[in-house]
């Protein structure tokens, strides 16, 4: 008799983690590595099968804003979220970037994109924030502009 690949998806390791009453963004991490492991379905998405689950849980997420539905937000948040870590496991695993490097690049651009806050230049309105914002914006697109695409296949 042949073993089905779902007989042996339960997760047999270190379940400690699953029993904290606060988790974090390790946990996860860690939550997202097992499903890629363990769940056959997780093991079969791809960055392309995930496209339309990332689009309707942002939509989700601007539902939950459009209703002023906090608790709601949360939830849509954690699912976005979710995904978020899971399309970095993917990427990860084909050793193309990890969840360090995308929340790395999102600090960077932060700091680069609000000089008025973390660097020198003072600002007297939200127009000048805002022209601020276009002029740096502008300046990574250009600096892009000449760079060799990585694919993510």
């Amino acid at each position: 008799m042949e073993k089905s690949e779902f007989a042996s998806c339960r997760y047999q390791g270190d379940k400690t983690f699953l029993e904290k009453d606060r988790h974090d963004l390790e946990d996860l991490r860690r939550i997202v590595k097992i499903l890629r492991t363990h769940c056959p379905w997780d093991r079969e998405q791809d960055m392309e099968s995930l496209k339309t689950t990332v689009r309707d849980e942002a939509m989700e997420v601007l539902e939950a804003i459009d209703r002023d539905d906090a608790d709601n937000l949360c939830e849509e948040l954690g699912d976005l979220l979710f995904q978020i870590v899971f399309l970095s496991r993917l990427a990860e695993e084909k050793g193309l970037f990890d969840l360090e490097d995308v929340i790395q690049g999102i600090s960077d651009k932060m700091i680069r994109r609000h000089p008025h806050v973390f660097g020198e230049i003072e600002v007297q309105s939200r127009e000048e924030i805002h022209t601020l914002w276009k002029e740096v914006k502008a300046k990574e697109k250009a600096d892009k502009a000449g760079r060799t695409r990585r694919p993510l296949s």
